[in-house]
């Protein structure tokens, strides 16, 4: 049994070969980029370590963050998800921007239903 990441958005559905990925953002009201890495497990989702480029309104940066070429980078001790559930209203300052080891894309750039990911099996 291999892992894959599954991403479900607007009744359509796709599974990306990876087990490590990315999920970036702005951050709606301090316009800064917010990066998250994950690993997909047997068990669901990992958030493994967290970046912030700034501080401010709702971001603070983490326990043991350390400051590293202006970004706030820290490991989250959190435990794994089944899921992630991701807004999709299309009013806020940027789309997901979901990255892999096979390139990039956006999610929940417009309005819609929230897009889900989690880990599946292929």
């Amino acid at each position: 049994m291999s892992l894959a990441l599954c991403i479900m958005a607007g009744g359509k559905s796709m599974m990306i070969a990876t087990t490590l990925f990315s999920l970036s953002w702005t951050h709606s009201v301090e316009k800064t980029e917010w990066v998250e890495n994950w690993r997909v497990t047997p068990q669901g989702l990992e958030l493994i370590e967290a970046r912030v480029k700034g501080s401010g309104a709702g971001m603070d940066p983490g326990e043991g963050a350390r400051l590293e070429d202006g970004w706030w980078v820290w490991s989250p001790e959190l435990p794994v998800v089944p899921e992630l559930v991701l807004a999709s209203s299309g009013a806020t300052v940027s789309a997901w921007r979901l990255c892999h080891a096979g390139g990039c894309g956006e999610v929940g750039a417009k309005p819609g239903q929230p897009v889900r990911v989690e880990a599946c099996q292929r």
